[in-house]
């Protein structure tokens, strides 16, 4: 496996993340495949919500970003990134603890633990993230308050 691939597949992860933390729509952009899944089911069942399955980078994005503006700070943390490659396509498991706060009250929050499940492919020099599966390990705080 090559190190730079590799280095470049975990730096799809953390654009994800800190396009969401800066509220930077290049940079979370930036971390997808314009065919793009993200689900998050498997997390919000924990606590009973019912998302849908989002497609397409553009809606990904935009519903992301909606959802968090002006009402909620967030703050992602990638660790034990793992990564194996096969030609143009790779497998990314990683934990992501990402705090979630409330703008106008930080006393509301959700803390979550998350195991990602990341299929990113080859986009030219670069890698992005075709699917993410999102499953929660545990929380604190009112993940209802934050995400609805």
């Amino acid at each position: 496996m090559d190190l730079h691939d590799r280095a470049e597949i975990v730096d799809a992860l953390y654009r994800f993340g800190l396009g969401q933390d800066l509220k930077d729509r290049e940079l979370f952009a930036s971390s997808f495949a314009a065919d793009a899944e993200l689900d998050f089911r498997p997390a919000a069942a924990r606590w009973g919500a019912e998302p849908p399955l989002m497609t397409g980078r553009d809606a990904i994005v935009d519903t992301i970003l909606a959802l968090f503006a002006g009402r909620v700070d967030t703050t992602h943390q990638v660790t034990n990134p793992r990564v194996t490659i096969e030609g143009d396509t790779a497998r990314l498991t990683a934990l992501v603890e990402a705090q979630h706060l409330l703008s106008a009250d930080h006393g509301t929050h959700a803390l979550l633990k998350n195991r990602y499940d990341v299929t990113p492919v080859r986009d030219g020099d670069r890698w992005v993230l075709r699917r993410v599966v999102i499953e929660n390990v545990w929380y604190t705080g009112d993940p209802a308050a934050i995400f609805g």
